[in-house]
């Protein structure tokens, strides 16, 4: 029984350790709500088990840290499984941009490099 506890401690703390420094999910209806009114929104859409999406996570979560006026949503599809389908989301990690008018402009699969990112945001005017 102490095995099975230490098991589980060491278990969550694990967990907790992995998700620092990690940009923290938000509800998709609060992001798309506000999608579309005069700013451009950054969407990644992944899960928190799979190790593409922790390395964009923590890559986003330093940026949103010196730039917290940007749109940057990270969209747990593990907890939200009906917004894959009405995103058309296919793998994780994708990356989507809306512009300020809310009509897509950018998507992609995989990891961004921190060059191709920074590039994208002062494209589309973050």
């Amino acid at each position: 029984m102490k095995l099975f506890f230490s098991f589980c401690l060491i278990l969550f703390s694990l967990n907790a350790v992995a998700a620092e420094g990690m940009l923290p999910a938000t509800e998709y209806k609060y992001v798309e709500a506000s999608i579309g009114k005069g700013k451009p929104y950054f969407l990644e859409i992944g899960s928190e088990s799979c190790h593409s999406c922790q390395t964009m996570s923590k890559m986003l979560y330093k940026l949103k840290e010196s730039h917290p006026e940007y749109n940057i949503h990270f969209i747990d599809v593990k907890k939200e499984r009906a917004v894959a389908y009405k995103l058309g989301i296919q793998m994780i990690p994708t990356q989507i941009v809306y512009d300020a008018k809310g009509k897509e402009v950018f998507r992609h699969i995989g990891i961004l490099s921190p060059v191709e990112l920074y590039s994208l945001l002062a494209k589309y005017n973050f």
